[in-house]
């Protein structure tokens, strides 16, 4: 596979991951669909427009050349069938959070009531999963690209959403280090889609910041949670309300 041909399927992957079609990036670009479809099957790109698509996935173009060298060794998702795995054994999820987080065999086992046999077993499964890459000394490497996430609708985020966002959500959010807040407005498809280009660069710098953090030692770090949700949404005692047509 070329340089290019990376170049163009990382492109590709990343489109889908943020939910973004060939039509709405013609729309982003002032092209038509199909233009943007000939665009990517013909690999004929100006590097005007590599920058501009880089810009509007919150990536800039030397960022998009490094994730299209890995792209071939590194995950941006796993299965449906590898995440239910890692849901199925609570201790396995909890490892896998661990060790995407960078915490070490020792720090895991100093933090939990896991003995070492149990951990590396679970290490050993991660490594099978394709998830890490288990080394001499239980020390493990990351198989996941910069991007990775969970499945939109897969087995992660329904567990998230039955065990976690309650618990979550169960606050004030009144602490010097918590922030909430909730807005609602009317807006036009456009205003809506410069607002999930947001949202993406926000998460981009989410993740830069929690990279940035992995030179402090674990003690100084702290696990933080970040809730972002944008929908057409109306509160239901207006919507019951509604004239009905």
């Amino acid at each position: 596979m070329s340089e290019l041909d990376r170049l163009v399927g990382t492109l590709k992957q990343r489109l889908k991951l943020q939910g973004i079609t060939y039509r709405e990036l013609g729309t982003r670009l002032g092209l038509s669909e199909a233009s943007v479809k000939r665009m990517f099957a013909t690999r004929r790109f100006s590097l005007d427009r590599l920058l501009e698509i880089g810009h509007l996935l919150g990536f800039s173009l030397a960022e998009l050349a490094q994730e299209a060298a890995l792209s071939g060794t590194r995950l941006h998702t796993l299965s449906e069938v590898q995440e239910r795995e890692l849901v199925s054994d609570e201790k396995l999820l909890l490892v896998a959070v661990c060790v995407l987080n960078h915490w070490t065999f020792d720090e895991i086992l100093a933090v939990y009531r896991l003995g070492e046999a149990e951990c590396i077993q679970r290490l050993a499964r991660l490594d099978r999963l394709r998830l890490l890459d288990l080394l001499p000394g239980n020390r493990v490497r990351l198989n996941v690209a910069r991007d990775f996430d969970w499945l939109p609708a897969g087995p992660i985020r329904s567990f998230f959403r039955r065990q976690g966002l309650g618990d979550f959500l169960h606050s004030d959010f009144a602490a010097a280090d918590e922030v909430m807040a909730f807005s609602h407005g009317m807006l036009t498809e456009s205003a809506l889609a410069k607002l999930q280009a947001e949202i993406r660069t926000l998460r981009r710098r989410f993740a830069e910041l929690h990279e940035e953090s992995l030179a402090a030692p674990l003690a100084k770090r702290h696990g933080t949670g970040m809730l972002l949700a944008l929908r057409e949404w109306e509160l239901g005692a207006f919507t019951r309300l509604r004239r009905r047509a």
